[in-house]
């Protein structure tokens, strides 16, 4: 049985979750045929007002530029071989609904992600890692 393991990060950070993306390579490295892939959310300015100021050109560049991110910071982080073999994955929308969509969709058999920002109310958990522990139907892995 083929195992997929969809580790979220988030381009606009540059390297802080280079620790996030070994740890999934860490965990996929358990399994001999895991399949890894790294998601990362652009937000949708498309459905808010301030959306209609934009065309569809501009999000298909910001997506454009998103994956040359996204692309850099997984080899930064796992090498150009691994790099080769992992799927990168841009949605648009609200991380973590994007997150557990994405994971529901490719029956992700877990999902790694950081705990980033933390409010004080979130006591030590960004607000998207805990929404997708509270709502994934697959095991979830923090990385703190």
């Amino acid at each position: 049985m083929s195992t997929t393991i969809l580790c979220a990060v988030d381009i606009s950070n540059e390297n802080r979750d280079i620790h996030v993306l070994q740890e999934a390579l860490r965990l996929a490295g358990l399994h001999d045929d895991a399949q890894l892939d790294v998601i990362t959310v652009l937000p949708d300015y498309g459905t808010s007002w301030v959306g209609s100021f934009f065309e569809k050109k501009h999000h298909d560049q910001v997506v454009k530029e998103a994956k040359k991110h996204l692309n850099a910071l997984v080899e930064a982080a796992l090498g150009s071989d691994v790099n080769a073999k992992v799927r990168h994955i841009i949605a648009t929308g609200t991380a973590y609904e994007e997150i557990l969509k994405t994971a529901e969709l490719d029956k992700s058999d877990l999902i790694v992600i950081g705990a980033h920002k933390p409010d004080f109310k979130d006591y030590l958990l960004g607000p998207n890692a805990a929404r997708v522990v509270r709502h994934s139907r697959c095991s979830v892995f923090v990385v703190r």
